[in-house]
C-alpha cells in the first residue's frame, strides 16, 4: 500500500468498516468467558464477521500494539533499504522501557528497525522510525492520527509511536482490528509480523549484530491451536493498560484476528513494558 496515499487507504478502510457495521454490541461465543473489564473481540476477516465481542468500542490504552500504526507509516512512506542513524532521543526513554540495544550513531536499515519494532517491540526502534519518517516525533504523531482517521479508526488517538503511557493515547478493539486488517495486506509486514526471532546485521556497537525473540512466540509452548495455528501477533503491557494482545491466525480455513485489551496475565511478573 502507499502508492496512491490516502485515497486507497480510505477506500480500504471504508470497505472494512462497512463489513463490521453489525458489531454494535457484545456477542458471546461458546466456551469463551473473560473478565467484565476486559475488552476483546474475535473477527473473521475473510467474511467480515464478528465471532465474539465484549466492550469492543470502549476506549483503552493500547501499549505496544501502537507499533502496528508506526509500521504502517514506515511501509507507506519509507523504503526498506533506507539507512537510519539511531538518534540519542531513541535511547533510555523511560524506566522499564523495552529497547533492542542500539547505541547512538548506529546505522541500520529501516527493514531491521521494523523487525525490532514488531518482533521485539523495541521503543528505541519506534522513535528512530518516527524521526526518520516524520522528521520529528511530534510530526510523526500527527501523521499517525491522520492515518488513523483515513483508515476509519475514529475512536483512536496517538500521543507517541511506541505506546508508552499517556492519557491522550487510546484506541478500541474495533479500531485495532481495522489497523491490523489493513497492515496485513502488505506482504512484508505480514512476514515480519509472523517471525519468531531475528538477528540484525553488524553495527558499530554490536559487531555480531543484535539477536532477539518475539515477545509473543517466546511465551508460547506452541503456536498450534485446535484446528489451526497462530501465525503472528503483537503484545503490549504497561501498569495502567495491563496486558494487550492482537493475534493473526488461520483456523479451519478461516483468517482470524483476535484482540484482547486490559487483561490480566500470568505471563510476565516483571512489570516490563512490552
Amino acid at each position: 500500500y502507499g502508492t496512491h496515499g490516502a485515497e486507497i487507504s480510505t477506500q480500504k478502510a471504508d470497505s472494512f468498516a462497512s463489513s463490521y457495521a453489525v458489531s454494535s454490541g457484545n456477542m458471546s461465543l461458546e466456551g469463551v468467558a473473560i473478565s467484565d473489564t476486559t475488552k476483546a473481540g474475535l473477527f473473521d476477516l475473510d467474511h467480515g464477521s464478528v465471532m465474539f465481542a465484549q466492550n469492543i468500542h470502549e476506549k483503552s490504552y493500547p501499549a505496544s500494539i501502537t507499533k502496528i500504526m508506526t509500521a504502517i507509516l514506515a511501509f507507506k512512506n519509507g523504503n526498506m533499504d533506507d539507512i537510519v542513524t539511531i538518534p540519542a532521543e531513541a535511547l533510555n526513554q523511560e524506566s522499564g522501557s523495552t529497547e533492542i540495544g542500539f547505541q547512538e550513531g548506529d546505522q541500520v536499515t529501516l527493514d531491521e528497525l521494523l523487525h525490532g519494532l514488531l518482533i521485539y517491540s523495541g521503543n528505541d526502534a519506534a522513535v528512530a522510525i518516527a524521526q526518520h519518517i516524520g522528521g520529528s516525533v511530534d510530526q510523526f504523531v500527527e501523521m499517525m492520527n491522520q492515518e488513523a482517521l483515513e483508515l476509519g479508526a475514529t475512536n483512536t488517538h496517538f500521543a507517541n509511536p511506541s505506546g508508552l503511557q499517556d492519557e491522550n493515547h487510546y484506541t478500541t478493539v474495533r479500531d485495532l482490528t481495522k489497523l491490523l486488517s489493513y497492515a496485513l495486506q502488505n506482504d512484508t509486514f505480514r512476514q515480519i509480523y509472523c517471525t519468531s526471532e531475528y538477528t540484525t546485521s553488524a553495527t558499530a556497537s554490536a559487531p555480531e549484530g543484535l539477536h532477539f525473540l518475539s515477545t509473543m512466540f517466546k511465551k508460547m509452548d506452541s503456536p498450534e491451536v485446535n484446528g489451526g495455528e497462530i501465525e503472528g501477533g503483537k503484545t503490549g503491557y504497561t501498569s495502567k493498560c495491563r496486558y494487550t494482545l492482537i493475534t493473526y491466525a488461520k483456523k479451519n480455513g478461516m483468517t482470524l484476528v483476535s484482540v484482547v485489551m486490559r487483561a490480566d496475565s500470568p505471563w510476565d511478573t516483571n512489570n516490563e513494558y512490552t
